[in-house]
């Protein structure tokens, strides 16, 4: 699993980083005004249907039932049912984009009311949503691809395709915006290439790693019956999520010009560490998981459960105590500059505080939902989520005149701790989740070397950015509250046991011993009980 991981999380790092590069050029040239809220409304209408028929329900359903046939009834049955898949999801997506591109002003009204005051901001909204939607079905099924090369856990190509997402946007954004009206238009047209040149790759990677797909006329095969069925719970449940996720931008909408942006960049700097860590213990677990449950290895499932939230929580605990306390220095150093003034560095670094700390909370949902889904169990997850959802949106509707641009942040982070609450109570009463010896005595170590990495991020950010440093100070005084940082942390982690580092060595010790291959993936090490 720690493979898994360290793949995953090291091509999502990238991937992040990059990502950054992007939204830094983005806020240099169009900081927070009417066409960055125009691009990223564009932007989010194709990624709220991608986590409702991609990513989510999807693969929480197909995945498990992929991995299963591939390892009782061989790659031919996999390869059919992927097929079957393939084709079902291309027919209905294709169907919902059609709709789309003719019905986009209705949808704009509904999903950004605020914008209707502003005409001019509202029909670019319309235009930009037109060149993005496509990326919906083209992501969609690119995230099906993932889900094969997952299940076959070969991880590379999935995490690496996400690369080129933010390698096509900057280049648009740098060479196409001459040629187009706005800088918004070139990063629209970045997106639906990127999701072409996403899907291409994945479908090279899937057939390198022997399964060659053909695809069939879409039909309702028993099969696919079964997989709608197992998807049906989580397409509610996802549903509710992204209503949730609708009602944020429907707020921020009403709220005054330039929130859409400001919740935007705040969210993307705490992706960070979300993605690259809760993305990839997620991502590394439900294969493993599904194996061990199905080969009734229930020991050895509770086992790896402990070590998915150890390894989560290792680096989770700090970067939240880090964000919060570095919020200013952070979106300063990171997007301060051109179009993005202080009041927007400000008002942005209030809401990266905010969504900060759930930051915990949003990692080990991603853990806990895996022990579910491996054992066919897509309905409870979404009946704690329905609840969580429903206290998300009063909070919203709370926070709003009071909290301004931090509320819809705040909110979500109160209902993922919720979340997560919900899911390990659950677990636990069913007897699949029990923390161990070494789980809890780590966890105390890192809960303790996170608040002394804090205080030692406080004092320095007080010294170092009490006048805000202007030009090259800036990023080296940032360097400077990282290194101090990280080298705190590790420092006092070690001390407090929060880990043993030498787990690691002798762990991948191991891997290389098995010269890879599917075996590098095993089940966690004999631990404390």
């Amino acid at each position: 699993m720690l493979r898994g991981i360290l793949t995953v999380g090291g091509w999502t790092l990238i991937s992040r980083l990059l990502g950054f590069a992007r939204d830094m050029l983005i806020a240099a040239l169009i900081g927070t005004g009417p066409i960055a809220d125009a691009f990223f409304v564009a932007l989010k209408l194709p990624n709220l249907f991608r986590r409702l028929f991609g990513e989510g329900a999807f693969n929480a359903a197909f995945i498990p039932a992929f991995s299963g046939l591939l390892h009782t009834e061989g790659s031919g049955a996999a390869r059919q049912f992927a097929e079957e898949a393939f084709a079902l999801m291309a027919f209905w997506l294709g169907i919902m984009t059609i709709l789309g591109e003719i019905f986009m002003p209705e949808f704009m009204v509904v999903l950004a009311p605020g914008f209707a005051e502003d005409p001019n901001k509202f029909a670019l909204a319309v235009s930009l949503s037109r060149i993005t939607f496509p990326y919906l079905v083209l992501i969609c099924l690119a995230a099906l691809v993932s889900g094969i090369l997952n299940g076959l856990e070969k991880f590379t190509a999935a995490s690496a395709s996400y690369v080129l997402f933010n390698i096509i946007s900057i280049a648009c954004m740098i060479w196409m915006t001459p040629y187009v009206p706005t800088v918004g238009h070139a990063l629209s047209w970045g997106v639906t290439i990127s999701g072409v040149a996403q899907l291409g790759l994945l479908m090279i990677a899937v057939r390198r790693g022997g399964m060659r797909l053909t695809i069939p006329r879409p039909r309702m095969t028993p099969q696919m019956r079964i997989l709608m069925r197992r998807m049906a719970p989580g397409l509610v449940g996802a549903g509710v999520t992204q209503l949730n996720l609708t009602v944020d931008v429907i707020i921020a909408s009403l709220l005054p010009p330039g929130t859409v942006s400001v919740l935007y960049f705040a969210d993307r700097v705490q992706q960070l560490p979300l993605g690259v860590i809760g993305t990839a213990v997620g991502t590394a677990l439900l294969p493993l998981l599904s194996r061990q449950v199905r080969a009734g290895e229930a020991t050895s499932a509770i086992g790896t459960l402990n070590r998915a939230i150890e390894y989560g929580l290792f680096l989770t605990l700090p970067a939240a105590l880090a964000l919060m306390v570095c919020a200013y220095p952070i979106m300063l150093v990171l997007f301060g500059r051109g179009a993005f003034g202080l009041q927007s560095v400000l008002f942005s670094s209030q809401s990266l505080a905010a969504y900060a700390l759930g930051l915990p909370a949003f990692v080990l949902v991603k853990v806990l939902a895996p022990a579910f889904f491996a054992r066919g169990d897509t309905s409870m997850p979404v009946k704690i989520g329905v609840g969580c959802v429903t206290l998300n949106l009063i909070l919203n509707l709370a926070f709003m005149v009071p909290l301004a641009h931090v509320g819809p942040a705040l909110a979500t982070s109160v209902a993922a701790i919720c979340n997560v609450g919900g899911l390990a109570f659950v677990l636990r009463q069913r007897g699949h989740f029990a923390p161990d010896r070494q789980l809890r005595r780590r966890c105390t170590g890192m809960i303790g070397a996170s608040i002394a990495m804090a205080l030692v991020l406080w004092g320095l950010r007080i010294l170092l950015f009490q006048a805000p440093p202007h030009g090259w100070m800036r990023m080296a005084s940032l360097g400077g509250l990282v290194g101090a940082g990280m080298l705190t942390y590790v420092v006092a982690a070690s001390l407090l046991g929060a880990y043993d580092f030498r787990d690691i060595g002798r762990m991948m010790s191991r891997r290389r011993l098995r010269g890879g291959g599917g075996s590098a993936i095993s089940s966690p090490p004999t631990t404390e009980t």
